[in-house]
C-alpha cells in the first residue's frame, strides 16, 4: 500500500509525516523506517523508528533511490512501513517531471514485499497522476 502526503512546499507536510510514524509504530508488526534528507527530526520521532539521512549516501536520481530502497528490504525482512520525506528531493526529480513510474514502481515494490510506503510530496493534490489521487491521505 501506498500513502500520499501532498501539498506545496512550507505547508507542514513532515509535522504530518512523523505523527503519523510516531502513531504506527504503537502498533507496527516489525521495522518502521523514516527516510530524510537530514537527521533534524531524530528528537521528534520515536526512538523506535530508523531515521535514515539519505543525502549520506550517493543518491543521484530516483533509480538509485529506488536501489537504496531495494537494499534496505533485501538487508531486513521485517520492515512494515517505510516513510518518506521530500521524495521529491530524494529522488533529484524537478517539479516538471511526471512521477507516475516512480510511483508506480513504489507500488509494486510495496505489493512484492507487503510493505506499507507513506511519501511526502511536495506538489498540490491535482499535480499527483491521476492514477495515484485516490492514495493521498492528506492533501495540505
Amino acid at each position: 500500500m501506498v500513502q500520499i502526503i501532498a501539498g506545496s512546499k512550507g505547508k507542514g507536510k513532515t509535522k504530518v509525516l512523523i505523527e503519523k510514524a510516531n502513531e504506527v509504530v504503537k502498533s507496527a508488526m516489525g521495522q518502521v523506517i523514516y527516510l530524510d534528507k537530514n537527521a533534524k527530526h531524530m528528537y521528534e520521532l520515536n526512538p523506535a523508528i530508523r531515521l535514515i539521512n539519505v543525502l549520506e549516501y550517493p543518491i543521484e536520481n530516483k533509480d538509485d533511490l529506488l536501489g537504496f530502497i531495494s537494499g534496505l528490504i533485501s538487508g531486513n525482512h521485517d520492515i512494515d512501513t517505510i516513510f518518506v520525506d521530500s521524495l521529491l528531493t530524494l529522488a533529484n526529480i524537478p517539479q516538471e517531471e511526471n512521477i507516475a513510474p516512480l510511483l508506480g514502481r513504489i507500488a509494486s515494490v510495496s505489493n512484492k514485499f507487503n510493505i506499507k510506503f507513506v511519501l511526502c510530496i511536495s506538489r498540490n493534490a491535482e499535480e499527483i497522476p491521476a492514477e495515484f489521487r485516490d492514495n493521498i491521505i492528506v492533501s495540505l
